[in-house]
């Protein structure tokens, strides 16, 4: 389903004459001369371009993309539209008007093919009926076929995003995580919602302990069916979750002995830049590569996925190649730009990474992004990839660029890690370790570790003396190599984090202790 089909199932489903996307302004639907928001947060023009190239015909799309005033018909699942763009990347969603629902006649039947005049409308019948008689079947429990006044009602009620299937109550708090700058939200019965701000879990305060039922249902309601079977197998399941023109939220469900419980994780519904991010011309440079293996690493919650999303970015700007993303779930959504990037959903595109990887290569792919190398074979089959001429990059839970190469190392078994250090030593181009640190005045910045794989670096792998290889990167700051440690001085040096939360994410606290007295900042004595 598209990321727009949900609002243009509200718009019928509530008769409306014409939705409109106007950049800097939150989503309107015109009704009887009346605007009402259907969106709480307004849109940019990159997001509403990027929404509708989506649905466009492969020869309108790049037009679409470039914001050019243009027009062309879509049947979306519940009927079908015009759309319609304009100067300033305004763009009108019209409905056809055999598509509009008939909510006085009831009938059940399903929107038909769109005619082949391009004219977009559908013939004979409602698209989606009022009673729940949608597209091609019954609508999905609280959508806007499902012909609840109370559901249509609560659309269009004050502050919320009204369009997804979660509930007003869940979806406040949603926007309220991205509203503060929040990373995550914690749902769990016998606490009331608690965030994730700057590392730390906190109160807002407004809203009491959740219970089980409570919290049970508030979950319930955002997850689909398929997913919802699958937790009631696993008691533990991940998904997407999208709030359009507010953000992507990465979600895990779990049971504790309390009962339910859930996580989301905050994705921008716009990609970082590289340049908002602060990556250098050499990490940069590892974008330009045609094969090899680049590897992310951090401990959860480091921006791992936000590091790599920047850099397939910088792919798809610049690059006419293959993407392929195997994820789980997906989480930043790559628009078309250059690049033909197929972005693939572990359990409900492909069975697993091992099993994507292994059809990734008959897929004619330049880059394939691993969202984890979770398990020995899906290293391998990464290895194997990297070195038959394909970009890879993929993430491990690794502290530092060193301990990558020896966890990777590792999983095999004894009598193989010769063979896989030599092959290693070939393909692995880059290794870019980072964690977040509390930035003066709030926020989070990146503390990077980077290792390019130099003929110096590619003999201690070779030769397994891994353990040399920091005095290399210590060497090796011409190349754009860095040291953890050098980069959390740096950051201090500049004012953009305490001498103390530096010493905290350093991992040699002795000699970062020295090294931090030598460029004039003393440790208070309870560090």
């Amino acid at each position: 389903m598209a990321r727009i089909d949900k609002f243009i199932e509200a718009a019928l489903g509530h008769g409306a004459e014409e939705m409109r996307l106007v950049p800097g302004d939150k989503i309107q639907l015109l009704r009887d001369g009346v605007s009402r928001p259907l969106s709480s947060k307004p849109l940019e023009s990159d997001q509403i371009l990027s929404v509708l190239a989506e649905i466009a015909p492969p020869e309108i799309a790049p037009r679409v993309e470039s914001g050019q005033c243009c027009e062309f018909p879509y049947l979306a699942p519940a009927g079908a539209v015009r759309i319609v763009i304009e100067d300033g990347n305004v763009a009108r969603v019209i409905p056809s008007q055999l598509g509009l629902v008939n909510g006085a006649n009831g009938g059940g039947g399903g929107a038909d093919t769109a005619s082949g005049n391009g004219s977009g409308t559908a013939a004979n019948g409602n698209a989606a009926a009022a009673n729940g008689g949608g597209t091609n079947g019954a609508a999905a429990p609280g959508s806007a076929n499902s012909g609840s006044s109370d559901a249509l009602a609560s659309m269009f009620g004050s502050g919320g995003p009204n369009v997804s299937s979660g509930t007003p109550e869940l979806e406040t708090w949603l926007c309220k995580l991205v509203e503060h700058g929040c990373s995550d939200l914690h749902l769990c019965a016998g606490y009331p919602p608690l965030f994730r701000k700057d590392g730390d879990i906190t109160d807002f305060g407004g809203s009491g302990d959740l219970d089980s039922a409570a919290t049970e249902r508030l979950l319930r309601g955002i997850t689909p069916d398929e997913t919802w079977e699958e937790f009631l197998e696993t008691n533990d399941v991940d998904f997407s979750y999208e709030i359009l023109g507010v953000a992507r939220y990465r979600c895990n469900l779990f049971r504790d002995r309390q009962g339910m419980g859930g996580v989301f994780r905050t994705i921008p519904s716009v990609i970082p830049t590289a340049e908002q991010l602060g990556l250098s011309k050499p990490v940069l440079g590892l974008c330009d590569l045609h094969k090899g293996l680049v590897v992310v690493t951090g401990p959860t919650g480091s921006g791992k996925s936000t590091t790599l999303a920047a850099m397939i970015d910088h792919i798809n700007r610049n690059h006419a190649r293959h993407i392929i993303t195997i994820e789980d779930p997906i989480e930043f959504v790559h628009p078309k730009r250059r690049a033909l990037v197929n972005q693939r959903e572990v359990g409900n595109h492909t069975k697993g990474f091992r099993s994507a990887l292994r059809a990734a290569l008959r897929e004619d792919p330049d880059i394939v992004l691993l969202g984890e190398m979770r398990d020995l074979e899906t290293v391998e089959i990464a290895l194997e990839t990297a070195e038959t001429g394909h970009l890879v990059f993929g993430t491990l839970h690794t502290n530092t660029a060193a301990s990558t190469v020896d966890r990777i190392i590792d999983q095999f078994s004894p009598d193989q890690q010769a063979q896989i250090r030599v092959l290693l030593s070939e393909t692995l181009k880059g290794v870019i370790a980072q964690t977040l640190c509390k930035k003066n005045g709030g926020g989070r910045v990146a503390a990077q570790e980077i290792l390019f794989v130099t003929p110096a670096i590619s003999n201690l792998i070779r030769e397994g003396k891994t353990f040399q290889i920091p005095s290399l990167m210590q060497t090796g700051k011409a190349q754009g190599m860095q040291t953890l440690d050098a980069r959390l001085i740096e950051l201090v040096q500049a004012g953009t984090i305490t001498a103390e939360e530096a010493y905290s994410k350093s991992l040699t606290k002795n000699e970062f202790k020295a090294s931090l007295e030598r460029a004039g900042h003393k440790l208070p004595m309870a560090a």
